[in-house]
């Protein structure tokens, strides 16, 4: 079904009040679904969010035989089937990046995996050559028929040490989760220290694992083939992107609006980059308040992996400069491509200035246009709702499954703090 949103624009003014409640982490609930692989016994998560991409990795594990129960709002209990598949749905797995990630659970439970290339945004070239060589440098033999990788190991995958290229989240928790079960150590060096890589490690210490320093760049992995997981209840950590988008539209359009069930340890970077431009802010245990600012002042962004400014806030922070005085140079260190969104931007009346594929200039405050817009990924297309919002006119948003993909019941949460969006089919 076809879907999408239309927005009644603010046209700019700070009218919306309330509380709005962060969602379970999109890039957390991912890794600990592909983590249940590794158990034997049953797995309880809480706090999933109702976004498409829980929907499709939950596809993927039914595929594979696993059992998966819905037990109320947000909490399922998964128990992988010994004698299931290890060869990944084709059509899902194209779907969803992150579909990546079970590939190493499976491997490490069942000696082998067959699976295609992820697919996901499209928003620059993603490799998965450090999965390739990582799964190699373990014992693995790996081989590529008709698109289909199979990978396979004759025992037991080895411990070995792995130099990342680049940090990469989900390279750093794939490997994290296929050591628990080899024979000896595995070191990964260069690991990505975001706040979802500690969460997982803690998730599967408390499940029998011994890994040491998540969270930091060099990771330590004791594995042990004999291993047997014991099943725990889990519940997903908030998510810092919602967290932090939503700070940026409490900032744009917002009378005071409390970010409620997030957690501000993990917003370092976007709390004080908020405040260099003036917003007022109030940082509360485990909730933000944030205040419409009056005046937005331009500042320059580099991307950068975490505690860095994060790649997927890029867009919703371009949108805020928009009206923010001055020029701000915006430099996209992670994607190539992330940056094209904002000729869609441009036509609603920003000034934008392209400089390459990394680099940007945004100059302002210009007054935003609704117009129709389409998603074309993800983050942008969420950055693209809160555009409309301040824009004014009515915006009508296609393209919105996009959205739906890392957003729970987005429409729902801004109309109760006074957005005027509907959801409405094609």
């Amino acid at each position: 079904m076809n879907e999408k949103f239309i927005i009644k624009g603010l046209s700019g003014k700070r009218a919306l009040n309330g509380s709005i409640r962060v969602s379970g982490a999109k890039n957390s609930v991912l890794k600990v679904l592909a983590s249940t692989v590794l158990f034997r016994d049953e797995v309880t998560i809480k706090n999933v969010p109702n976004i498409e991409d829980v929907h499709k990795t939950i596809e993927l594990l039914k595929n594979l035989g696993s059992s998966v129960e819905k037990c109320g709002s947000g909490t399922y209990k998964i128990k992988t089937n010994p004698k299931g598949s290890t060869r990944l749905s084709s059509s899902i797995s194209r779907q969803i990046r992150a579909s990546i990630v079970l590939t190493g659970p499976l491997l490490a439970r069942f000696g082998s995996v067959e699976f295609p290339h992820p697919g996901g945004c499209v928003i620059g070239e993603r490799s998965i050559d450090f999965f390739i060589e990582g799964f190699k440098n373990m014992g693995a033999k790996v081989s590529l028929s008709r698109g289909i990788y199979k990978v396979s190991v004759n025992k037991k995958l080895n411990g070995a040490e792995i130099f990342l290229k680049t940090q990469s989240v989900t390279a750093t928790e794939t490997f994290m989760m296929t050591a628990v079960l080899a024979k000896g150590d595995t070191v990964i060096r260069n690991a990505a220290m975001e706040p979802e890589i500690k969460d997982l490690a803690v998730f599967l210490n408390r499940s029998g694992a011994k890994i040491i320093g998540a969270g930091t760049t060099t990771i330590t992995i004791k594995g042990s083939p004999s291993l047997i997981m014991k099943g725990k209840t889990h519940t997903i950590m908030p998510d810092r992107i919602e967290t932090g988008s939503f700070l940026v539209l409490g900032a744009l359009c917002g009378k005071k609006i409390e970010v409620k069930n997030c957690n501000p340890e993990d917003m370092g970077i976007v709390i004080e980059t908020l405040k260099s431009v003036g917003v007022c802010l109030e940082v509360r245990k485990k909730s933000i308040v944030v205040y419409g600012a009056k005046k937005i002042n331009a500042t320059n962004i580099k991307t950068h992996e975490y505690p860095g400014f994060p790649t997927d806030l890029q867009a919703p922070m371009v949108v805020l400069l928009t009206q923010a005085k001055g020029s701000s140079f915006i430099f996209e260190t992670i994607f190539e491509g992330r940056l094209n969104y904002t000729e869609t931007l441009s036509s609603m009346g920003a000034k934008i200035t392209m400089m390459d594929p990394h680099r940007i200039i945004v100059s302002g405050p210009t007054p935003l246009r609704g117009k129709r817009l389409e998603s074309p990924d993800l983050r942008a297309g969420l950055a693209f709702l809160i555009a409309a919002i301040v824009a004014s006119g009515t915006s009508e948003l296609h393209n919105i499954y996009k959205i739906d993909r890392g957003y729970e019941n987005i429409e729902k949460k801004l109309t109760d703090i006074g957005v005027d969006v509907e959801r409405v089919q094609e």
